[in-house]
């Protein structure tokens, strides 16, 4: 029932704090990213790590060769956040996500995908606003959350969905 609790409120929260797609009224201010570098090794661990459909095929689940059928290719827990460049929302969620990311190092992996940029994994996912973050434990089935959170809910969704044993 508690975890129940959680998620429903968990859902709810973020929904609240949300940029839908129809809220693209770009802005002039963009946040500094850390792209990979074409040879970039994208397992390095303790930092977000920016994915393109290429390598989210290879690194979480190829849709293209499994599309009903959901193949986890990771070896550690993965938050995948969905993001754009004019969305004020994904913006305070970046920095979390680093502290994250950190904090986390060798027991999960954080990836970003911009979904501007990334149009098919968008897709792929029906993301309709953002920033939108999938959670996908080593094991079972993803769970997608939309909206801006604070750092404590992050925490404890880490904590009862990635790190359960």
């Amino acid at each position: 029932m508690k975890k129940y609790s959680f998620l429903i409120g968990f859902t709810l929260a973020m929904s609240l704090t949300a940029c839908s797609s129809n809220d693209r009224a770009k802005t002039s201010d963009t946040t500094a990213t850390s792209e990979t570098p074409a040879g970039g090794n994208l397992t390095d661990q303790g930092k977000v790590m920016h994915l393109n459909a290429e390598q989210f095929k290879v690194l979480v689940w190829d849709y293209s060769k499994h599309a009903d059928t959901w193949i986890f290719n990771g070896d550690l827990p993965v938050i995948i956040d969905f993001y754009a460049d004019w969305c004020r929302p994904c913006k305070m969620v970046a920095p979390i996500m680093d502290e994250l990311a950190a904090e986390y190092k060798g027991k999960i992996r954080i990836y970003k995908i911009d979904t501007e940029k990334q149009k098919e994994l968008a897709q792929v996912f029906n993301i309709r606003s953002i920033p939108a973050v999938l959670f996908i434990p080593k094991e079972g089935k993803p769970q997608m959350s939309v909206g801006a959170l604070p750092k404590p809910t992050f925490v404890q969704a880490i904590t009862e969905v990635l790190l359960v044993k």
